[in-house]
């Protein structure tokens, strides 16, 4: 008997689910908890793509970067829409919302990462606040808007 990708796949959340704390365990949906996973892997294959762009191309650096995660962002589409949020409804509306919601990445990327570098916190930090803060924001928006069940 086969047994389907989607269905190994919600085996393995359930699997790392049940290592988690009880009250943790109690408060986070599996799609949170698949979408952090999916989110690692396919930063994972971005940061992969980049070196080998960068290694075997003579792209310019923007093209190299912009390549790479604009594959990573669209592979993070597809994982999420078929193994994570397990969504049936049409394809091109989900796309459509989710290049919006690219958009809007990146533009609270920039404005959070600006911002606080500009009150003089270190650009890393600021970084990486405005990556939680994308990270939120993008699971929310995933979740409710691009796949939500309408």
């Amino acid at each position: 008997m086969r047994v389907r990708v989607g269905e190994r796949v919600d085996g393995a959340l359930a699997s790392v689910l049940e290592r988690l704390p009880p009250r943790l365990r109690r408060v986070l949906p599996r799609e949170l908890v698949g979408f952090a996973i999916l989110g690692g892997f396919t930063f994972l294959i971005d940061l992969g793509l980049l070196s080998a762009l960068h290694a075997w191309t003579g792209l310019p650096e923007a093209a190299e970067v912009s390549i790479a995660y604009l594959s990573a962002f669209a592979l993070n589409f597809v994982l999420n829409r078929t193994l994570n949020f397990r969504s049936h409804a049409p394809m091109g509306g989900q796309a459509l919302r989710y290049l919006l919601v690219l958009g809007c990445d990146y533009g609270l990327t920039l404005g959070v990462t600006t911002g606080l570098s500009g009150l003089g916190l270190d650009f890393r930090l600021a970084r990486l606040t405005a990556a939680g803060c994308v990270a939120v924001f993008t699971y929310t928006a995933a979740r409710r808007w691009v796949f939500g069940r309408r």
